[in-house]
């Protein structure tokens, strides 16, 4: 079996100006009657197959959240196994990043790396730093993966802790210049800032150089694409990975779910290209 490259495969997909990626974060609430088979696992492979056919040729990556597969018990899980194995045999060339926030001390976050890279096989993981640096090794010595460190997300009160003044400057502006100057010893480091915060996603790119950014919050959290779009792309006119989910996803609740999936992701793409730096 070849070893699957993030950071290759993520590149090919920004020459072609791919730069939506997908989350499969699927409540199982809200999938519509029409993909309901098989009970849970069965009813969130169907739902996410659907998803992935209809948006494959226009995002450069997907990223399931763990949270709502696992919330199902040993289903959820398989179904996330199952889902992941799917984009490898249907999308081969598009990356798969599991939403996990994972960050415990260093022998715990041996197991959760081994979880999402050996088991799931994904290609990329997010994580937190609040442990500090030296407990991601387990994460950061898999030098084919990516390894998205957050550093200010997207939700309203993410400024409580990440915008605290830590010797002159803000805390996530600290957790930046660590990824950069010290965790990124293996190439392997992204970073990962809400679109909802344009001027520190603009901040935060001047600091890490071509470093790949995943950035969320466009959609149902109302980002402003454009900005975001401006503030976050690198000197070579990739680095950056735009989430969108439920405004996907839960487009529609009807029997064409998966074609409004597409139209909506469609749209979003070509805002994302129109919005490129000529």
């Amino acid at each position: 079996m070849v070893e699957r490259n993030f950071h290759e495969l993520i590149a090919a997909q920004w020459a072609q100006k791919k730069f939506l990626c997908v989350g499969l974060d699927s409540d199982f609430e809200k999938i519509p009657e029409s993909a309901r088979i098989d009970g849970v696992r069965g009813t969130l492979v169907a739902f996410n197959r659907a998803i992935i056919d209809a948006t494959k040729d226009i995002v450069c990556a997907y990223k399931p959240n763990p949270a709502f597969y696992e919330a199902h018990g040993d289903e959820g899980f398989a179904a996330l196994r199952e889902t992941i194995e799917y984009i490898h045999l249907q999308a081969p060339d598009v990356a798969v990043i599991v939403d996990a926030k994972r960050g415990d001390i260093g022998n715990t976050n041996e197991q959760y790396a081994r979880s999402v890279f050996d088991h799931l096989r994904a290609d990329a993981v997010t994580v937190q730093p609040y442990l500090g640096g030296e407990p991601l090794a387990p994460f950061f010595k898999y030098k084919n993966k990516g390894v998205i460190v957050l550093c200010h997300t997207s939700n309203p009160g993410a400024g409580e802790i990440q915008e605290l003044e830590v010797h002159g400057e803000p805390l996530y502006k600290v957790v930046t210049r660590l990824a950069v100057e010290k965790w990124n010893s293996n190439g392997n480091c992204c970073v990962f800032v809400g679109a909802t915060y344009p001027e520190e996603l603009k901040e935060v790119r001047a600091m890490i150089g071509d470093m790949p950014i995943l950035t969320a919050g466009i959609g149902a959290q109302d980002g402003d694409l454009e900005k975001c779009v401006l503030g976050g792309i690198n000197s070579k006119k990739g680095g950056l990975m735009i989430n969108a989910s439920r405004s996907i996803l839960f487009a529609s609740s009807g029997n064409d779910f998966a074609a409004i999936a597409r139209k909506n992701a469609m749209e979003l793409h070509t805002s994302i290209v129109a919005a490129l730096p000529q």
